[in-house]
């Protein structure tokens, strides 16, 4: 056996591993069904033993508090329903979705995304492939189903190996998932999480759904660059010498409506001219009361006006296209949506209610000033602290695939631990998304990965699970170096993660 094959055997028998050992975990919302227990157990010994500490500046002296006394029990009772309803992720996951899922279902995003994958052929393919499926975060999942797929057939016309296409696009969709220069429903879900653990030590914090668009932003050219360079100098060759096989393909991707695309079209220029007469002038309509635009209600709303404009842009492509002909084909769609909401729903259930328990116990706050104590006494930079959480990020992503649960976990602890060592919750949260991203495309946990396998299989039918690991571990080790690199760069000069 060649030394490259044994090295080749002893890295799958290694995920092989690391797979079994994840299969074990429960899913995401049985995790948080049994972190509730946790937390009502550990509340009652923290409190019995005493626990306290006191903040960093002598302010103020925390005590845990037991969440199985007759006080605990009676707040679990009667908020449990607030929790839910007043969890930060939940409306504004739930607003945005309502107008995209009528962009979705019209057929508009698809025709979009089907169209900018069409653009160009050849060297350029692998970066627009890849930036596409970054730019598909807009409508959540719609990149799984439409650029991945859609980007092996592109391949194969081109005279590529289609399962290039398929792993570009993976690397793209899922390892870029915290790169895009459009605001997602994603950037709402996670800064609602951040700002609710931010509260715990600060009570009047509020991390704004664009803090981290300047990093966000840029990183999508980092991404698409990295993610195009390994497919074309080391992919596309390496499958090439494989001589994979390739079935014929039938299908041609959707087309944009040409009357449909105008309408929209027309729709996108309008509402742009209100924003920027709203915006722009001094005393525009649109600013904030203080005269600013960072403060704007334009800002503060972008959920909605991201609602809007998708709903409307639907609602308008599906009319002239043809496909909606009545107005209970737009409610119909909307209950669609909805649906698809309900595995989410569940979830964020009980994660509202693990985060709120977490904070009544104060055994956040506890873990938070003795965690920042010991940050003091490590005298690490801010910057190497935040590469050491990307890391630790990355590693439980392989376990645990769901992004806001990972999130709804991990933020409780870290931000208020990060905050008290003098490092803003911003800051945190563009760690985060680095560590949750890179390690996505390479664990089957990952709620998409067995989806992949089945459309590389299309094209090469002895793909599998390992097939695909091997091919995107090199994805994912080059943005964990490079991305990681470029957090360092930006924060150690010192430059904004979003909007004021």
């Amino acid at each position: 056996m060649k030394t490259s094959e044994i090295k080749t055997s002893g890295l799958l028998r290694l995920l092989d591993r690391l797979e079994a050992a994840g299969n074990r975990l429960p899913s995401p919302t049985w995790l948080f069904v049994w972190l509730c227990g946790v937390v009502l157990l550990l509340s009652a010994i923290a409190a019995l033993v005493g626990w306290q500490a006191t903040y960093p500046d002598g302010s103020k002296t925390v005590e845990a508090v037991n969440l199985l006394s007759k006080t605990g029990l009676t707040k679990i009772l009667t908020d449990t329903v607030s929790n839910f309803t007043g969890f930060a992720p939940v409306g504004p996951v739930i607003v945005a979705m309502l107008g995209l899922g009528l962009a979705e279902r019209s057929g508009l995003l698809g025709a979009l995304l089907s169209a900018l994958v069409r653009l160009t052929r050849g060297h350029g393919l692998p970066f627009l492939v890849a930036f596409a499926g970054v730019l598909s975060h807009v409508a959540m999942d719609a990149g799984y189903v439409v650029v991945i797929p859609l980007a092996g057939l592109l391949f194969y016309r081109a005279g590529l190996p289609p399962v290039a296409g398929i792993v570009c696009a993976f690397a793209g969709v899922s390892g870029g998932f915290a790169a895009s220069p459009l605001i997602s429903p994603a950037d709402a879900m996670l800064a609602g999480i951040t700002t609710e653990a931010a509260r715990t030590v600060a009570p009047g914090a509020e991390i704004a759904i664009t803090a981290n668009y300047w990093f966000n932003a840029t990183s999508s050219l980092l991404v698409a660059g990295v993610v195009a360079a390994i497919t074309h100098w080391l992919v596309i060759p390496r499958l090439s010498a494989n001589g994979q096989t390739n079935s014929a393909a039938t299908d041609e991707g959707s087309q944009l409506h040409a009357l449909g695309g105008r309408a929209v079209l027309a729709w996108t220029l309008l509402l742009l001219a209100v924003l920027v007469a709203g915006l722009l002038p001094e005393g525009g309509f649109l600013r904030g009361a203080d005269g600013s635009a960072l403060k704007s209600p334009a800002i503060s709303g972008i959920v909605v006006i991201v609602a809007i404009y998708f709903g409307v842009a639907g609602l308008l492509y599906g009319r002239l296209s043809g496909l909606w002909s009545k107005a209970d084909d737009y409610v119909a769609a909307l209950e669609e949506t909805v649906k698809a909401l309900a595995p989410y729903l569940v979830l964020m259930f009980f994660a509202a209610q693990f985060v709120a328990w977490f904070k009544w116990s104060q055994l956040g706050e506890l873990l938070a000033i003795s965690g920042a104590e010991g940050l003091r006494a490590l005298d690490l930079s801010p910057v190497l602290l935040l590469i050491l959480f990307v890391l630790l990020t990355a590693l439980i992503d392989l376990f645990i695939g769901s992004a806001s649960a990972k999130w709804a976990l991990m933020a409780p602890v870290f931000v208020p631990m990060f905050l008290l060592a003098g490092i803003p919750g911003e800051s945190t949260q563009a760690a985060y998304r680095v560590g949750d991203s890179v390690a996505n495309i390479i664990t089957p946990l990952m709620p998409y990965f067995a989806m992949v396998v089945a459309f590389a299989q299309r094209w090469q039918k002895d793909t599998g699970v390992g097939t695909l690991m091997a091919l995107m571990l090199p994805y994912s080790i080059a943005l964990l170096l490079t991305w990681s690199a470029f957090l360092a760069l930006w924060l150690g000069l010192g430059w904004p993660l979003g909007p004021g």
